[in-house]
Parts: structure tokens; C-alpha cells; sequence
């Protein structure tokens, strides 16, 4: 996806699709009793796409389903185990850049209330090219 210039402005063919609040029951954490009990993290992606082609056709087939991104990620993030956000979201970037085919994924893993006095703890990471 490679940026064209056209008379000096620059046609960037990067769209984002997003997926937020993403709600999944997992096992993650390091503590003893977390590896006993399924806790709620939440997931918030971007991901780059060039959405030109299903805007013409106006058919599914042509643009990345964010139900069947949402379906994937509920089925492996439930599925894991892993102790720390930073190596689920890793995971969760592979996943989406192999499987999906996407040249760019930006993803916040969310767990909430894991530090008393926060509402919110995680991580942010981008993966991918972003053009």
C-alpha cells in the first residue's frame, strides 16, 4: 500500500478498521489465584486495510470482517493462559498480521482494576507497517 503523489498531494491508501471494547474472559496474570479464575480484558484495535475496493462492491468478500477479527480473538484469547498483557498482545498481533493478512495492527490490552486506584492498566503496541 504505497503512497501515490498526484499533482503533489499524496494518496494514501491506509484505512482503519476498528474494533473497540472488546470484551474477553480470560486467564492472565502472575499471581497464584489468577491462574485459578477467568478475568475480563478489554481489547480496542485499529487495523489498516484499503477499504477502496469493498466500498465499490459493497460485498463483505471484499473488506476485512470485523465480526469474523472479533469471533478469532474471542475464541484464542479465552483459550489462553498467558501470565503477562504484554505476551497476550504480542500474540494477539501475530494472530491478527498472519491470519488476517493485514499490513498494520495498533491494540490496547486492557485490564481493568488489576492496580488498585486505576481504573485502567495495560498496554498499547503497534505492529505491522503503517503507510
Amino acid at each position: 500500500m504505497a503512497a501515490v503523489a498526484i499533482e503533489g498531494v499524496f494518496d494514501l491508501t491506509m484505512d482503519i478498521i476498528f474494533l473497540r471494547d472488546l470484551r474477553i474472559e480470560t486467564v492472565i496474570g502472575i499471581f497464584d489465584w489468577e491462574r485459578h479464575i477467568k478475568q475480563v480484558v478489554v481489547l480496542d484495535l485499529e487495523m489498516g486495510a484499503d477499504i477502496r475496493r469493498a466500498a465499490r462492491s459493497d460485498s463483505i468478500e471484499d473488506t476485512l470482517d470485523y465480526k469474523a477479527v472479533a469471533k478469532r480473538l474471542t475464541a484464542f484469547v479465552g483459550d489462553s493462559r498467558f501470565q503477562l498483557v504484554e505476551t497476550l498482545a504480542e500474540r494477539i498481533c501475530e494472530l491478527l498480521l498472519d491470519e488476517f493478512h493485514i499490513p498494520w495492527v495498533r491494540l490496547s490490552v486492557n485490564k481493568q482494576g488489576a492496580v488498585r486506584g486505576a481504573t485502567d492498566v495495560g498496554v498499547v503496541i503497534e505492529r505491522g507497517q503503517r503507510q
